[in-house]
């Protein structure tokens, strides 16, 4: 499972703590799919993802308005990356979470912290150097 480290700070402090409470959602999915006293995890699963969606729509906006305002150059491909994720947690199919939980949560959780992790040190920290 993928921890916040030091490493993941961008020195922006509204954009750090939104991306703990990222990596906290994270973390609540994996407690979830560890869970081995649970069967049915599909309202858990469908809340997550649910929260998921609404706090990176919330987290997205933020960055953008700061990226607007420090007049980010690679402002519309950083954005389009965020539109595709979105795009893809919209897309999750519930009845196929349904049919196969923990494989589901699994790869949901895969996609998430690859993404997290790909693109906090990767497009977010090129928000702060531009800012320097």
């Amino acid at each position: 499972m993928i921890k916040w480290k030091k490493e993941y700070e961008l020195g922006i402090n509204q954009i750090d703590e939104q991306h703990k409470k990222l990596f906290e959602i994270a973390g609540r999915a994996y407690a979830v799919l560890k869970d081995e006293f649970r069967i049915d995890k599909y309202d858990d699963i469908a809340n997550i993802l649910e929260e998921l969606k609404n706090y990176t729509i919330y987290h997205f906006e933020t960055e953008e308005n700061l990226m607007k305002e420090i007049g980010y150059k690679k402002f519309l491909s950083h954005k389009v990356s965020h539109d595709d994720f979105i795009e893809k947690i919209n897309n999750i199919d519930l009845e196929a979470v349904d049919d196969a939980q923990d494989q589901y949560l699994l790869e949901v959780l895969d996609f998430i912290i690859d993404w997290i992790d790909k693109h906090i040190l990767g497009a977010d920290k090129l928000i702060t150097q531009t800012r320097d």
